[in-house]
């Protein structure tokens, strides 16, 4: 679950972080509002989407102006001409997609005096599985870009959680960033608290870019890009409550109801599948066979009659898909379970696209004979090639 910047530096105030003062506002007023509380004489006004890149990132409205989502104002009246551009506006970033983000709240900001701008993250390294930390002297940039061109300028390291932090993992990451003097200091009680911070609220990704060095020598958290683990959030009530519902996908709000692992892709082949590993196969064979998977969805390795149909349902109500693949392997999962899901979704729902089904495993004689008696027009597959063979070539011969 991602958060907004604002609530990341909320979170920053919570643990004793450096980072600027400012406030959110939902409408032009309160960003007014906001502003005023603020000494001044440069306020920043931030557009607060749930995707990076709004600095470089462009409004299709012709009336937004032409200067991104995070725009530098020198008095009150252009923090007001801001908002008014920003809000109810569609912002276009790397990250978004050509489809866009209305902007629906902004971060009003005081200005820094900034000497310095730098890259930290912290993030669960799954090789090691220990909390790594990212260091690099080029922040403001494409951290992909700095790693691809110039890897050296980026320093990577684990800590134990048997041993925890020490000082000694501040001192490293203030050496790789090129502190000195007090500086240091400040950059061992941050990172100290970062990751307690990244423990206790049980995040899998934290990325500060920039992280800046002022001109007065103190380090202040100008961004706040915040990840947590789905899976734990039960733990953290207040994490939830700052939940956007509005910049998570329609699709994969419904499926989190049915505690179904759904992520939408790009592409016009909808699938359904039980684990994650035989689903990550699923998309890569459509994809040898040339086409591409329209979502990832694991109805997970116990599902009932209705959480099979809720996932049928979620993946027809995605326009883009042209043809559907359920491919299950039925070890706790019956077959005969997931026949009639598929079954009760189409009579709930119809069928417009093919729809191929592979069933192997515990009671596939009895899934095979509820479907092929079911008088729908269910394509039988024998293995999971000669099933996505025969999806995509109906999404071909349709196109």
């Amino acid at each position: 679950m991602n958060i907004h910047e604002y609530q990341a530096k909320e979170l920053y105030r919570q643990y004793g972080v450096p980072t600027s003062t400012g406030y959110p506002a939902f409408s032009v007023e309160e960003a007014v509002e906001a502003a005023k509380k603020l000494p001044g004489p440069v306020w920043v006004v931030k557009a607060q989407i749930h995707a990076g890149g709004r600095g470089k990132g462009k409004f299709k409205e012709a009336d937004a102006g032409d200067k991104g989502g995070v725009r530098l104002a020198k008095s009150i009246d252009e923090v007001r001409t801001f908002a008014q551009q920003m809000l109810n506006k569609t912002l276009v970033t790397i990250q978004t997609g050509d489809a866009g983000r209305v902007v629906k709240r902004l971060y009003v900001e005081e200005g820094s005096q900034i000497d310095r701008e730098l890259y930290l993250s912290a993030l669960v390294d799954r090789a090691t599985s220990r909390i790594s930390f990212i260091a690099s002297t080029e922040g403001g940039m494409d951290i992909e870009k700095v790693a691809h061109d110039t890897p050296e300028k980026i320093v990577t390291f684990s800590i134990d959680p048997a041993s925890g932090y020490s000082q000694f993992h501040g001192r490293k990451v203030a050496f790789a960033l090129g502190l000195k003097g007090d500086q240091i200091n400040q950059c061992v009680a941050m990172i100290g608290n970062l990751y307690r911070m990244c423990v206790e609220k049980d995040m899998s990704l934290l990325e500060i870019n920039p992280l800046v060095v002022t001109k007065d020598g103190k380090l202040v958290c100008l961004d706040g890009k915040m990840d947590f683990d789905g899976n734990a959030l039960f733990r953290h009530k207040d994490i939830v409550a700052l939940r956007d519902l509005g910049e998570e996908d329609e699709k994969e709000i419904e499926a989190s109801k049915y505690d179904l692992n759904y992520i939408t892709l790009d592409g016009t082949i909808g699938c359904m599948v039980n684990g994650a590993g035989l689903a990550m196969a699923t998309m890569d064979i459509i994809k040898l066979y040339g086409e591409s998977p329209a979502n990832f969805l694991d109805v997970g390795g116990g599902a009932s009659k209705e959480k099979v149909t809720a996932a049928f349902k979620i993946i027809t109500a995605d326009p883009a898909v042209k043809g559907i693949l359920v491919n299950i392997f039925g070890g706790i999962m019956r077959c005969d379970i997931i026949a009639e899901g598929v079954i009760a979704a189409v009579k709930e729902v119809g069928l417009k696209v093919p729809l191929v089904v592979r069933l192997e495993g515990t009671n596939v004689e009895l899934g095979k004979k509820i479907l092929n008696e079911s008088g729908l027009a269910i394509v039988a597959a024998d293995d999971l090639a000669d099933a996505a063979k025969k999806i995509t070539d109906q999404v071909k011969k349709a196109a």
